[in-house]
């Protein structure tokens, strides 16, 4: 049985995954992708009424331009072999060229050690603000595409004809860092980003909601494709984010599972996964989930209603929830299913009473002290 390992600091996770199959937590500083959106409507559930640390953290959509940010890092942290990344930046919302430089800026600000983690984006992010949200996975395919040609080109002008991103003459002339670019990370959950994944990918880095055995079947069909493209298939990283909810005892992580907070959040999950827990997702049968949500547009009274129809076990599939012991269980099923490398993003902060949230991080460090075991 391939075992993993977990680490809180260092590099080199690809060198292992490659060779010796370890799991590993990511020591990733993980930022969202910037956000503006109006707090007048679906945000009012980000209230004390409902949530603790809301009392501490009252902009929930207050978030900063994340690769600024890790420049910041990156200048503050330079003796540290903290890997620094985005999951994931939008695709569509920036030119690929810009993305491009700012990855291979920050790889060489911080010694190498920056992940590119992308993916095709959510309507959230991109519709409010004049982005064309038409063809969201054929503008991340030649986002990708366009990245790595300026990547590979050595300095020598490229043209490249693209519906979306054009290239004439363009001239990226920044060089690898040591010989390496940093590492590309896709956020990949339908069969045409998998095949995307297989072909340009480093590592797969889903993030919605699926069973183990989903994810092994996806893992098969992005191998598939890299052999397809001549790729090695082992050398693309199995990751995954998790949102977890942990406490010390059952009872706590039962109130974090029942809160309003956590089943608004289940409000993200695809009509598919809603219906697996034998409820129709209250935006419709054939509603794909958070990447066509805008929560802005949805006041108080209308999202509280949808929160009523969240049963608890749909809460448990879209993260992982236990104490450290009941959780450490679930991730070594994922590890038997092909997860190699786990990025962890502790929401148990949603519990209604402030203390019992931020306590929560107790349990997290137990966690992360768990998985160095599995």
């Amino acid at each position: 049985m391939p075992r993993w390992t977990t680490r809180t600091r260092g590099g080199g996770c690809s060198a292992n995954a490659k060779v010796s199959h370890r799991l590993q937590r990511v020591p990733l500083v993980v930022q969202q992708e910037d956000r503006t959106s109006s707090q007048k409507r679906g945000n009012e559930i980000w209230n004390p009424k409902y949530l603790g640390v809301a009392k501490l953290a009252p902009r929930a959509d207050a978030i900063y331009e994340p690769w600024t940010t890790l420049g910041y890092i990156a200048a503050q942290n330079r003796i540290t072999r903290l890997r620094l990344g985005v999951g994931v930046t939008d695709a569509g919302r920036r030119n690929p060229a810009v993305t491009a430089q700012a990855a291979a800026t920050l790889h060489h600000l911080s010694r190498g050690r920056t992940i590119l983690g992308i993916g095709p984006g959510e309507r959230e992010g991109n519709e409010p603000y004049g982005v064309d949200w038409a063809k969201p996975v054929a503008r991340f395919h030649e986002a990708i595409a366009t990245i790595r040609a300026l990547w590979d080109s050595g300095g020598a002008p490229v043209t490249r004809e693209s519906q979306f991103f054009p290239l004439h003459d363009a001239v990226f002339d920044i060089p690898p860092h040591k010989g390496g670019w940093p590492e590309i990370w896709v956020a990949a959950h339908g069969p045409r980003m998998l095949g995307i994944a297989g072909r340009y990918a480093d590592a797969w880095f889903p993030s919605y909601p699926q069973q183990p055995k989903q994810y092994s079947q996806k893992l098969a069909v992005i191998r598939s494709a890299a052999e397809g493209a001549g790729r090695d298939p082992l050398a693309i990283t199995p990751a995954v984010l998790f949102f977890v909810l942990t406490a010390s005892s059952s009872a706590q992580v039962d109130e974090m599972v029942g809160s309003t907070t956590a089943r608004a959040f289940a409000l993200s999950a695809s009509a598919e996964v809603w219906a697996r827990h034998g409820v129709e997702h209250p935006m419709g049968p054939t509603f794909s989930g958070i990447q066509d949500l805008l929560p802005q547009t949805i006041d108080e009274h209308t999202a509280l209603s949808y929160v009523e129809r969240v049963p608890p076990s749909l809460v448990r599939e879209t993260c992982l929830a236990g104490t450290p012991s009941e959780i450490l269980d679930q991730l070594s099923e994922w590890r038997d299913h092909g997860v190699r490398y786990a990025v962890i993003a502790n929401i148990s902060p949603v519990h209604p009473k402030l203390r019992i949230g931020l306590g929560s991080s107790l349990s997290l460090v137990q966690l992360l002290r768990g998985m160095r075991r599995l």
